[in-house]
């Protein structure tokens, strides 16, 4: 491994698909640790690039335009711009956020291409693919569905009837689109035939012993989730990998047949990091300054991705860059696990997320960055919940850091006219809490030197606890009376710790160090290192800058608004669903069968507090009993429920809402107004009755 003191640093953050908006679930994975390392590793005065942008050519983008009946053009132009815009608002300071689809992307994918072509490293293969008669093109995976035709790991067949052609949602396992039982194409509706076609192949298995050293190279850093996903993936044996398909999207290959390929997104994609970085270098008029970062063997390389990105960064990447030369490897790939939001996953579809963009309309940016860093998912999935986010907000940036420095400016400006006190002399409390700045400095740099974030934003937090437990056992307010000399200590120190967790703080919190920055009396252009955090740095008699509150606290009505507008469509799009939204895709009577629908008897209803729409009900299955969460809280009163009997699903997943358990669903029917009605038996029936 490289020296971390001396070397240069590239950074790279997983490309997002440029066909919706970020959530958080992404911010949390990809991107706010990169931002929190490189602010870091800056503040150290190292030499960083940060390196993203939008990845404009895979199938989600032509299953976008097809949605909306416009062109991929109009997807990836819209999106692009959202999300880099996004981006900048919550603080993202990527030194180039590019796009795949400029000219300069296209060559420097072509150039691996043609490279490794004429290597001879590159196999020609026939082999038969899916094609759509009445649409007069082959089926990428994603544009195929079908029966899932997997075994289930306890023997029972799987039979998921919507898989799509590359990977099955139920049983998670790989698709072979050929095998799909009853395949169609989601185009026109019809059956795929099957025609020969020829594409591009990467030997991957070709690299397998050189890739298995450079894992155990790295078997000391790595993270054990990586760690473990390409072991399993090198013990199964890598085998050829295609790198072209037929589309007419993407980066375009040259074929002697005159057919349309593209590169496969999987192979050009990540090469999208190098040419953003040539576009940087470029706009630094000095074209070559990139191989700075990609060539010389002791730049220290860093890919920050999502654990669905581990294969591709830490097996297939790699052996692109070796099969090209003269290119530097990922040293680590920091990879986390997942952020699932109120106990289930994030889903667009099901108005299940909470898009970066919503966020910020309503919130200051810093506020997410300090709750998600605290919440990222490092070693296992995490969950975003808005109680807790309040509760960070309020109870440890508001009370705590924010407290602390507000009322030291306040006792600065009130009693020694806004400047910095003289220290004074230091008794054993002043010199144990300065010993303090120097032991956090140290502790953090270490966290975040092995990618522990979560532990060096808690430890800087414990610094701003030790600030507040001083200033409280320092009673200065009793000190400005009886020892005034001790008091201007007291407040010197405190000044002081307000500029260490200024600079301690500002890889999570930028906008915040920003502003106490102004607090303190500093100018716009004032810059600092982590080493100044270390000592007391303020001189007396500095001038102080203008008071300000950091954090508003964030009401439970606010609060009660987002949890509410969880799974419930926008207004705009409540009238495509009734009632002639489109059916869903069919099911056969064994699918029907796994669904165990009962007559239930509800004896308790109460709604859940600070939420307008969840009632808690209590009811009875036969011998049962069963706690479940419903949304009709504003179409039915609790005491109203009491006695009545309805259709529940028995055998669904057990998930918490707001926090309460729910162990099935109670079955109800929407309107076009919106109008709820739970749906109950026509005359009296034993409760357990089924429902067939």
């Amino acid at each position: 491994m490289t020296d971390q003191a001396s070397s240069r640093i590239l950074v790279t953050s997983a490309l997002p698909y440029a066909n919706g908006p970020v959530h958080l679930g992404h911010l949390a994975g990809a991107y706010l640790p990169a931002d929190i390392f490189v602010r870091y590793q800056r503040l150290r005065g190292r030499d960083v690039v940060f390196i993203c942008g939008s990845d404009e050519h895979g199938v989600s983008i032509l299953l976008s335009a097809r949605e909306e009946g416009v062109s991929p053009r109009d997807i990836i132009d819209r999106y692009h711009q959202r999300n880099k815009e996004a981006f900048e608002k919550i603080g993202m300071s990527f030194d180039n956020y590019s796009r795949t689809s400029l000219p300069i992307h296209h060559e420097t994918a072509l150039e691996f291409f043609h490279d490794l072509k004429e290597k001879g490293i590159l196999k020609q293969r026939k082999e038969k693919q899916l094609f759509d008669e009445k649409a007069g093109m082959f089926l990428p995976d994603r544009f195929v569905m079908g029966t899932c035709y997997h075994l289930r790991s306890d023997g029972t067949k799987c039979e998921y009837p919507t898989a799509y052609g590359d990977q099955c949602e139920q049983c998670g396992n790989s698709i072979d689109p050929l095998k799909l039982i009853d395949p169609v194409s989601v185009l026109t509706g019809t059956k795929p035939t099957v025609r020969e076609t020829t594409h591009w192949y990467f030997p991957l298995g070709d690299y397998q012993e050189r890739l298995e050293q450079y894992v155990e190279e790295h078997a000391d850093v790595w993270r054990e989730n990586v760690l473990q996903q390409c072991r399993s993936w090198l013990k199964e044996g890598l085998e050829d990998r295609p790198i072209t398909r037929d589309l007419d999207w993407g980066v375009p290959v040259p074929t002697d047949d005159g057919s349309k390929k593209v590169l496969y997104v999987w192979f050009e994609a990540v090469l999208g990091y190098i040419s953003s970085t040539k576009e940087w270098a470029a706009k630094q008029e000095t074209p070559d300054l990139w191989k700075e970062y990609w060539c010389k063997p002791d730049t220290r390389y860093i890919a920050f991705i999502g654990k669905d990105n581990i294969v591709f960064h830490c097996l297939m990447f790699p052996a692109m860059l070796m099969a090209k030369g003269g290119y530097v490897l990922p040293e680590n790939v920091p990879a986390n696990e997942f952020l699932n939001l109120e106990g289930r996953k994030f889903s667009k579809s099901r108005h299940w997320t909470i898009d970066l963009e919503e966020y910020l309309e309503e919130f200051p940016p810093d506020l997410l960055r300090y709750a998600l860093a605290l919440n990222f998912p490092e070693t296992k999935d995490t969950d975003f919940y808005w109680k807790d986010f309040q509760a960070r907000s309020n109870n440890e940036l508001a009370d705590i850091l924010g407290n602390f420095i507000n009322r030291t400016v306040h006792f600065a400006h009130k009693h020694f006219q806004g400047k910095v006190p003289p220290p004074g002399e230091l008794n054993e409390r002043d010199r144990e809490f300065l010993a303090t700045f120097q032991a956090t400095a140290d502790s953090v740099a270490q966290s975040y030197e092995s990618y522990r974030f979560r532990e060096g934003v808690g430890r800087t937090m414990n610094l701003a606890r030790a600030a507040n437990k001083y200033f409280n056992d320092s009673e200065p307010w009793v000190t400005i009376k009886s020892d005034p000399v001790r008091c201007a200590t007291t407040i010197n120190i405190s000044l002081q710790a307000i500029h260490s967790l200024m600079i301690f703080f500002e890889p999570v919190l930028p906008f915040t160090s920003r502003d106490i920055r102004s607090l303190l009396g500093f100018p716009e252009e004032y810059t600092f290192h982590w080493e100044i955090g270390y000592s007391p740095a303020l001189v007396e008699g500095h001038q102080l800058g203008e008071q300000k509150i950091l954090f508003e606290k964030i009401s439970d009505e606010v609060i009660a608004k987002y949890v509410d507008a969880l799974g419930r469509l926008p207004a705009e799009e409540q009238e495509k669903t009734w009632p002639n939204a489109p059916l869903k895709s069919m099911i056969t009577i064994d699918d029907f069968g796994k669904i165990d629908l009962r007559i239930a008897e509800i004896f308790e209803a109460e709604r859940i507090k600070k939420s307008k729409k969840l009632l808690r009900l209590k009811v009875r299955i036969g011998e049962h009993e069963r706690q479940i969460v419903a949304g009709i809280a504003e179409h039915y009163e609790p005491e109203s429920l009491i006695g009545k009997r309805v259709v529940v699903v028995a055998n669904l997943k057990s998930a918490k809402l707001f926090g309460v358990e729910s162990e099935g669903m109670v079955l109800a029917a929407t309107n076009e107004d919106g109008e709820l009605t739970l749906l109950v038996p026509e005359r009296d029936i034993e409760t357990g009755s089924i429902v067939k």
